[in-house]
């Protein structure tokens, strides 16, 4: 007899991903012509929660590590790495954020711990991290988490680190990015790959929320259900809560499942405006490399924007902090152009126009 079928379909989503990483780091070890290395040993044991017996100076298979909160999703996916993992030339390993934002959370780190090491998973840490206040609680504490698993992951010389983000997830973000008007990038929602070199792997985009809780029970694995996650304080609960059984209601079921895929579409018409804008944005400057108006103009306005963004940011202008608005004004120096003053832009940017050239650069 075979397993659950929501097993079934978790173990099926890790290993497909699995086989890319192992895709990836035969051709990696092919181009360069040596297997990559692993962490010095001193790196290895860094900020461990566990100390571990150093690696070997090299080795032959790729080491994947997943990020579990333990909760249902991570857990979940926890489980299916550690059975994936024992068939493949796969090494397994996971790592637990304490955030320190709740009474306990120490314990419950520690706790996590001791399921993923049950679990046959080597390295296991466990990390705690300061929050901060930048963006409000809910970014800060992402950046938090993205900062120490980036680190966990150069410290052990992981091929990849695995998410648990669900459909669900997936359909709450483009609802976030709809709601902020941010534009299509926005609406793409999560990659299925992202990160440096793609480091950060979503197994689970085509799966639900439900799935992976049916398979933590099929499993009897213990989750713990993260207060935050009900807390009205915060947007994503009450858009998990309120926001997304309200739109089923009105509009009935499959609304999850729709979101995801205007997700996709949209992921793939933002890639394509991109590369366009890349090519665009060499082909827009004089011989100086100063920016051209009248070039400018006659691009779409999808593309022109992508490449006043992109020259913003590389004048040093932060991302994070460069809104649509700002872009618009930038472009109305293109298009609406009446002697405007200089636009200030995030990070002491300013954008002015000059003799049919439009200017961008450090005030």
């Amino acid at each position: 007899m075979g397993p659950h079928p929501a097993v079934a379909a978790i173990r099926l989503a890790v290993r497909r991903v699995l086989h890319d990483v192992l895709t990836e780091f035969a051709e990696q070890t092919e181009r360069t012509g040596r297997v990559p290395r692993a962490p010095h040993p001193e790196l290895a044991e860094a900020g461990a929660g566990r100390r571990r017996p150093a690696l070997p100076e090299r080795t032959d298979t790729p080491l994947v590590l997943v990020a579990c909160s333990g909760g249902a999703d991570s857990m979940a996916l926890a489980s299916a790495l550690a059975f994936e993992a024992r068939k493949l030339a796969v090494r397994a390993g996971g790592i637990t954020v304490d955030h320190g934002l709740q009474n306990g959370s120490d314990t419950r780190a520690t706790e996590v711990v001791g399921r993923l090491t049950a679990m046959d998973l080597d390295p296991v840490e466990a990390v705690a991290v300061r929050v901060g206040h930048d963006g409000g609680p809910e970014a800060a504490a992402r950046d938090a988490r993205y900062a120490a698993l980036d680190a966990a992951a150069e410290r052990h010389g992981a091929a990849a680190v695995l998410l648990g983000h669900t459909r669900d997830d997936q359909a709450e973000t483009v609802l976030l990015g709809l709601a902020r008007g941010s534009g299509i990038r926005s609406l793409s929602g999560m990659a299925a790959a992202s990160g440096p070199a793609g480091r950060y792997r979503r197994p689970f985009l085509q799966l639900d929320r439900q799935t992976a809780r049916t398979a933590c029970m099929a499993q009897s694995l213990p989750v713990w259900d993260d207060p935050h996650n009900i807390d009205p304080a915060y947007t994503r609960s009450r858009l998990r809560h309120e926001g997304l059984p309200a739109l089923e209601k009105a509009l009935g079921k499959g609304v999850v499942e729709a979101l995801a895929r205007t997700a996709q579409l949209s992921r793939d018409d933002a890639d394509a405006l991109d590369t366009w804008a890349a090519e665009a944005g060499r082909d827009v400057r004089d011989d100086a490399g100063r920016l051209e108006c009248a070039k400018l103009h006659a691009l779409p306005p999808a593309v022109r924007r992508r490449v006043l963004r992109r020259a913003a940011i590389e004048a040093g202008s932060p991302a994070g902090s460069l809104f649509a608005r700002h872009i618009e004004e930038v472009d109305r120096l293109i298009t609406g152009w009446r002697g405007q003053q200089a636009i200030n832009l995030p990070g002491r940017v300013e954008a002015l126009r000059q003799g049919g050239r439009l200017v961008i650069r450090q005030s």
